[in-house]
Parts: C-alpha cells; structure tokens; sequence
C-alpha cells in the first residue's frame, strides 16, 4: 500500500451522520497519521459551504467506511463491447483490516450498477447511498490484522466523455479505417466513472491487475507490463496486465485500437528502462520519427527529479483519440505529433514549439502525480504546479538556463489570479482552479531564486521523489520538505501564492542614493527576499518585510529594476 496520511481530526460522513473518525492504531508503521488545517493540506473540514452535496461529501472524504481497511490489490477484469459501447466485469479488492467494521463503502457512478457481491463466496448485501457510493455489508468478522478480499460485478452503459480529458469517461472514436478507437479517462471525477473502487486519493494498492477482454482485431493497451493475450472461443482477446507499483486510480486506464507497436530502450539511472509505443496504423512512421524525443525527455527528468519511479513497469506512450494523461506508465498521447500545445507555444517565446507539449508534460507527471501523489484533490497543484515547472526544466536542460527562464516567464500571462490556488475546503473532492498550473509552476521558479543555489534546488526536487517516494503526500509536508531542505522558513511564501490571489509588490522610493523599499499587496509577515539592480548591471539581494528599509543604491533615482525571474510586482512611490 502506498503509504497514506488523513486527518486525525477529520469530520467524517457514516452511513446516517458525520462522526469523528477515530485514531487507528494498526499498522502504525504503514500509516501516518496528521492534523490537516483549513489553509493547510486536510482532507475534510468541519462545515460545508452550501454548494457542496452529500454526494461530494462521500467522494472526498475518508468515510468510516472507508478508514477501517487499507487496500492491498485490485485485481480488475472487464470486457468491452465497442459496439453496444458497454462494459461489463469484477474487481476482486484485496484488503488488510486495521480495525474490526462491517460496512465498507465502494464506489460506482452511473448509469454503471453494482450486480453483486461476495466474500468466501458468500453472497453479500449492498445499499447504494447517494448518487455514486454504495454500503456492503460485511458478514465474516473482520480481525485487525487479517487480509481479505470482496468482489464486486458490474455493468452498463459508462459515461462518455465528451470533452476528454477534462470531463471524463469513456472516449468513443474510430480511426480512419473506421475500426473502433476507445479510451478512458477520469481525472478529477474518479475511476469509479468506469470500475467499481475506492475512489479516493489516500489510499492506493500495492498493485494491480487489469484484465481487458474484447473483440478481434482490437488490442488493449493498459499500465504496467502486458503478461499475456488469451484467445477466447467467441472471437474476443483477453489482453491481461500487471502493475507492480503503487498506482492512483485515475492513472488506470484502457485504450482499445487497432494499435501498431514499437519499443526502445534507456539506459537511464536505475539501468535499462524499456519503452513502448502504441500508435494507429496510419501514424506508425510520423510515430517512429516524432517519438525520438522522448529519450530526452526522461533523460532531463531523471536530471532533475531522480531516477523514472517505475523501471519495473516500463514506460509507455499509447495513442488516444483525445489530448492525453498522465497515466501511470501508460502515457496517453493525442497531441496530433504537433510541436508545442497542438501546435501552439504556450509561452509565446519560441521554445515551446521546440518540443511535443503532451509529451514532456504528461510524462512529467510519472514523477508529480503519480510517484508523489496528493492526498486530497484540494492539493491538486502537487500534481500540476510541479509538473507544469518540469516543462521549464525540460526546456533549460535542452536548451540552456535562460531559455528555460524565458519560457516559465511567458507563461505568466496565462495567469488569472481569480481565486487561490488551494481551494479552502478538503474532504469535498474541490476542483482546483487553472492558476496552479502557471502560478504554481511560477511560485517554484520564484522560490528557486530565493535558494539561489542551483546544485542546492536540484538536489530539494530529486529529495522530494527520494523521500515521497510511492507516496501520498500533503500541501504541509511538501511546503516542510523544501524549507527544511533550502535553509529558510516559506512558509509565508506557500501562504502568499497558494492561499491567495494578491502578487506582492515591491514598493520603494529613491532620496539622495538611499533606498527606501517595503513589501506591499501582501500577507502580514510576508518576507521574501528578492534581487534588485542597486548598481548598474549587478542584481543584489535585499530582504523586504512590510517595514520600510534603506539600502544604498548607487545609479541614480529612477525606476528600480527587480530581477525578472521573481514573480512579484515593483511600484515606485512617494
């Protein structure tokens, strides 16, 4: 199990009303437990604003019904009627029980229902509660201590996605022979959209099995590593997978095509990573040609974050009929072997059509996403602030320092500032708003500046996938890590562009050469340091609180040039 933290003091939702959910006490060496704050990293909170449902209190929370057991493995079959445009399976959820409970809670969304249940073969009640969450009751005695296992049957018709990735589901398409061309995807709204799971980010499987039965010719292409392909009397292929890592279950996915295959191999820092493509017939060549670039790619990640966290599993790119997802070793690939964001420079600095946006990001999530995991989808910029940096990486590890600099800097336009980048309530399944992708990626190229020690800020990002490694993580660990690792306490810098919206200003005044400077538009506290021009051509550093302070400047009283890379603001007044 992939070690997870939940809130000790956290307001849960039971079957009939929020209880307090207690304090366990097995297992203790695989489960940390925290006190999550409002405006730090939770997973719940004490009072729901009106807009939040039951519903999204039953998906975002850890239920007691969901607490008392810590899963193990899934071992996921399902089969596909491309034609119908249904599925049909089991999900057999191996557990280990850390405190003795008779309900479980698992999760499926319509118009998908739960057919049975068993355990030891027993034939076991279910009540569905809300709209996505459903109650077994549990017969068997469940021991602290002991492993078990239930299995669910599904089926139906699954939701289909018609704005993949952002809205989620199943993706119905045809290539251009018009054979079938299928794929999920599930981000935000949760793997129970297509199989039946617990559909919550603390808590993820040791590994994984996924079983994916359909019709002649298509393949299936799933995570991990293909073990075998069954032929089945009715014409169907039973393509079976298996994940040997930890793995987040919106990083399960399926991709059925008519898919042509190629693999490589890296010689990367744990030794030799295979890699796999699988791509449609028609784009095998232009695949071949514009897929070279991802030895590069993983070349500059395992630069900057450490070794790829998943050699057991290999990694893969698969060819989707929507944009793609970073899917765990199961890259999904859509971005139509474009450069740039189909096509186009996101920065509008030139070096973003150096490179396949799709590629270097959702690759990138190997590392922030799917290695380090949030615990909670309110600290979704774990995720996306971080990977969103890695394209600036990318960008400096092939090209150099300045053009990584340049790039991370024109994307700031893109930024909105309309709501923080941390919405203020946990446990609800929230939405994070676009600004942790640009912002965020921009907060940690700030903070980098601050370190001013580039040896020093790689070393903090390759600790942060050493020390998280297989791991779900919370805003408040992340924000410790690196400010134990660089030597200075940020957390008013996490605070200032995480939990709100205002950019600090630096205000200043020039009389008679001495500097008078101050921050401004800013939280009480607030203390960054920040390189200014005080003589010409050389960038200092000056430590602004929101007292005013005097330095001496040397180069006449104009307007005082901060250095670029701060995302901050500047402000001469009287």
């Amino acid at each position: 199990m992939k070690r997870f933290t939940f809130l000790a003091f956290c307001l849960v939702h039971s079957s009939n009303q929020m209880a307090a959910l207690p304090a366990m006490t097995a297992r203790l060496s695989r489960l940390r437990w925290s006190i999550f704050f409002l405006l730090g990293a939770g997973c719940a909170v004490a009072q729901r604003p009106p807009d939040f449902t039951r519903d999204d209190t039953l998906r975002g929370t850890v239920t007691l019904e969901r607490a008392w057991w810590d899963l193990m493995f899934y071992d996921l079959k399902v089969k596909l009627d491309p034609v119908g445009k249904s599925i049909s399976g089991s999900n057999r959820i191996q557990y280990n029980v850390l405190k003795s409970h008779s309900l479980m809670q698992i999760d499926l969304q319509p118009p998908l229902q739960i057919e049975k249940v068993e355990q030891d073969g027993q034939g076991l009640n279910v009540r569905k509660i809300g709209r996505n969450a459903y109650l077994i009751e549990l017969q068997k005695t469940q021991r602290a201590g002991a492993t078990e296992s239930v299995t669910v049957w599904y089926s139906g018709v699954p939701q289909a996605s018609k704005r993949a990735p952002w809205d989620g589901g199943f993706s119905w398409s045809k290539d251009s022979a018009g054979r079938p061309f299928v794929a999920t995807s599930c981000q935000g709204l949760g793997a129970s959209v297509w199989w039946p799971c617990k559909d919550h980010a603390c808590d993820e499987p040791d590994s994984q099995r996924i079983s994916v039965t359909l019709p002649e010719p298509l393949v299936d292409v799933s995570n991990g590593r293909l073990r075998s392909i069954t032929k089945n009397p009715d014409g169907t292929r039973t393509f079976e997978w298996f994940v040997s890592n930890p793995l987040n279950n919106y990083g399960v996915n399926l991709n059925a095509a008519v898919y042509e295959h190629f693999s490589d191999t890296l010689h990367g820092e744990r030794g030799v990573l295979d890699l796999n493509y699988y791509v449609l017939a028609e784009n095998l060549e232009k695949a071949q040609k514009h897929f070279q670039q991802v030895k590069g790619m993983l070349r500059a990640f395992e630069h900057w974050f450490g070794p790829y966290p998943f050699y057991e599993d290999g990694y893969k790119l698969v060819e989707v009929p929507y944009l793609g997802m970073e899917h765990q070793s199961s890259v999904t690939y859509g971005n139509q072997y474009q450069s740039g964001y189909l096509g186009r420079d996101l920065s509008e600095t030139g070096w973003g059509l150096k490179w396949d946006f799709i590629i270097v990001h959702e690759s990138g999530h190997e590392w922030f996403a799917n290695n380090i995991t949030n615990c909670d989808q309110a600290d979704m910029w774990v995720h996306e602030s971080f990977t969103n940096y890695s394209e600036s990486l990318y960008t400096e590890f092939m090209f150099g320092k300045e053009a990584g600099a340049a790039y991370v800097r024109g994307c700031r336009k893109l930024i909105e500032n309309r709501s923080p980048i941390i919405p203020p309530f946990y446990g609800v399944n929230a939405e994070p708003p676009g600004d942790m992708y640009y912002k965020g990626g921009n907060m940690l190229h700030t903070i980098r500046q601050v370190v001013n020690d580039d040896a020093k800020w790689r070393g903090i990002l390759r600790g942060l996938n050493q020390h998280f490694y297989h791991k779900t993580v919370t805003t408040a660990e992340i924000e410790q890590y690196i400010s134990q690792k660089c030597g200075r306490d940020l957390h008013r810098v996490f605070d200032q562009y995480l939990r709100q919206t205002a950019i600090p200003v630096l205000e200043y005044r020039t009389e008679r050469r001495q500097l008078q400077y101050r921050w401004a538009n800013c939280l009480p506290g607030f203390d960054m340091p920040v390189k200014v021009e005080l003589s010409p051509g050389k960038f200092t550093f000056i430590y602004p609180t929101t007292e005013w302070q005097t330095v001496r400047r040397r180069g006449g009283n104009g307007a005082l040039t901060v250095d670029p890379n701060f995302y901050v603001e500047s402000k001469m007044v009287p």
